[in-house]
């Protein structure tokens, strides 16, 4: 997977320099440079070429490093993007919601003042606006892509000219130096399974809810797992002082600030203050992890990164299972096996977390020796027992689990699927709700719910069928007795032992028989 990973770098890489090479070169010869334009006016509409592999390109900064285009992405999928050439790396992604395959026949339009990335094929379907992002944003007259990588929508000939709308306000996963990172954003991991936020004086990771369906679903909230507190050594943040925002500075650090002039917290990168004067990117990976890169001239070079210990990370084991300090092995939960593949992963929940837990949709597992790796981020509450801790999470409709410390009868309440497990010593106690096998057919839905459905039919009618079958039985085994009776009687038994009759070849009808009937 590396490697393939490493072949499709390479790709692209070499894609971006020719990509470059034509930016730069004379736009009389056909290359990029006459198609990716400077500026977007009012009434441009570019269709989507097939006929390029990765990266088609639409819009560059005046530098030629950064470009917006259609980006192919997972083989076989179409995004807009803002690349980094010489990296071939996005660094601002529209991700709609459903978004259109490569193949398709979509185009990139500015009229009405916005941006929008339509799917002609499917009656010209809006899979991605700036206006439908930004309800309130005025009509622009241009765009443009500026040397720092953000895109912007400007207006120039309304009352209200200026930007009313940019990229750098809608990040998708990557903050890049100089963009500033407000409480009204968020990153998200490309799959959302992830996502980084800012609080009133800190900024945290979170794994994000599992999607919900269903009216009556139960509640899952975010899990944060990890939690950066600003210092606040060189200025304060005043409380109604307004909202804080961070950003990534050229000395190699990331500040987090309430207002212009000395930072309240630095967060500092390997790079900090040793005068590496470079482009700077700061990402929340696949895995979990925040990352801070600088470019060197020829690749990214990793200069920060936020969680270091591998059972920290949700992702080195995932759910329902518990990690081994400071191996990262991986263990299940519910029954101890190696869980290095994985075991179950946290579904659409569809039913709520009330209720009987034995032999319903939920089951309960107890395990010993276990404790939250985020349990200082956890809120916790005094119990007066393991017992007394386990029947507050199984009253509570939003409770996934409970961890009981016999040390100090603290009891840690965890409103999420059981994840970020690790070893504890044995005074900890664990409940944990799992999803039965019926719920999980049941968040799959579809064609696994009603074959769940059709099967547990075809028992039930096979059962039915077979006490039927029974019961003739013995009507039948019952007369036969009383016939053999009465022929002994008279000294006239067949050679088969059976009397004659109606009843003869019920024998035929057996339960291998009965068995098969249902097998279609």
């Amino acid at each position: 997977m590396a490697a393939r990973i490493h072949l499709v770098r390479v790709v692209m890489f070499v894609a971006a320099a020719a990509l470059m090479a034509s930016f730069s070169g004379d736009a009389g010869e056909g290359g990029a440079a006459a198609t990716a334009q400077q500026e977007l006016r009012r009434g441009f509409s570019v269709s989507h070429d097939e006929s390029y592999s990765q990266f088609q390109p639409v819009l560059a900064d005046p530098t030629v490093t950064f470009a917006l285009g259609f980006l192919r992405v997972n083989t076989t999928m179409l995004d807009l993007a803002v690349l980094h050439l010489p990296s071939a790396f996005p660094l601002w992604r529209a991700i709609p919601d459903r978004p259109a395959p490569w193949s398709s026949s979509a185009s990139l339009t500015f009229d009405d003042g916005g941006l929008a990335l339509t799917d002609r094929a499917a009656n010209n379907k809006v899979l991605w606006s700036s206006t439908a992002v930004a309800s309130s944003a005025s009509a622009g007259d241009r765009v443009l892509l500026l040397n720092t990588s953000n895109l912007q929508i400007q207006a120039t000939t309304s009352a209200a000219a200026g930007v009313v709308w940019q990229s750098f306000d809608y990040p998708s996963d990557t903050i890049v130096q100089g963009q500033n990172f407000t409480s009204a954003a968020a990153l998200y991991t490309s799959d959302r399974r992830f996502a980084m936020r800012l609080g009133s004086n800190y900024f945290a990771l979170y794994i994000e809810p599992p999607p919900s369906s269903g009216v009556a679903a139960a509640t899952s909230a975010a899990a944060m797992y990890l939690k950066h507190t600003a210092l606040e050594a060189k200025a304060q943040i005043v409380a109604g002082g307004g909202p804080i925002y961070a950003r990534v500075e050229p000395d190699g650090f990331l500040a987090m600030y309430q207002k212009e002039g000395p930072p309240a917290d630095v967060l500092s990168f390997d790079t900090f203050n040793r005068g590496v004067r470079a482009f700077r990117r700061m990402t929340l990976e696949p895995d979990g992890n925040l990352r801070a890169y600088f470019w060197d001239g020829t690749r990214w070079a990793l200069d920060y990164t936020a969680i270091t210990e591998p059972c920290e990370l949700p992702t080195t084991c995932g759910a329902y299972a518990v990690c081994a300090q400071p191996t990262g092995r991986c263990e299940c939960l519910a029954n101890a096996t190696d869980g290095g593949s994985g075991c179950a992963a946290p579904a659409a929940v569809v039913s709520s977390l009330c209720g009987a837990t034995t032999g319903g949709l939920y089951g309960a597992v107890r395990r010993q020796g276990v404790e939250p790796a985020n349990k200082e981020l956890l809120g916790f509450e005094h119990a007066a027992s393991a017992a007394d801790c386990e029947a507050r999470c199984e009253r509570n409709c939003s409770c996934w689990g409970a961890v009981y410390s016999n040390g100090t009868g603290y009891c840690y309440l965890m409103d999420y699927p059981a994840q970020l497990l690790v070893e504890g010593d044995e005074r900890k106690m664990g409940y944990f709700k799992v999803r039965s096998m019926e719920e999980e057919a049941a968040a799959r839905g579809g064609s696994g719910s009603r074959r769940a459905k059709a099967a547990l039919l075809a028992v039930g009618v096979a059962a039915v069928v077979a006490a039927a079958a029974f019961g003739v039985y013995r009507v039948w085994d019952r007369r036969r007795r009383n016939a053999m009776d009465a022929r002994r009687q008279l000294g006239a038994v067949d050679d088969e032992g059976l009397s004659p009759g109606p009843y003869k070849n019920l024998g035929s009808f057996s339960s291998v028989e009965l068995t098969n009937s249902f097998r279609r």
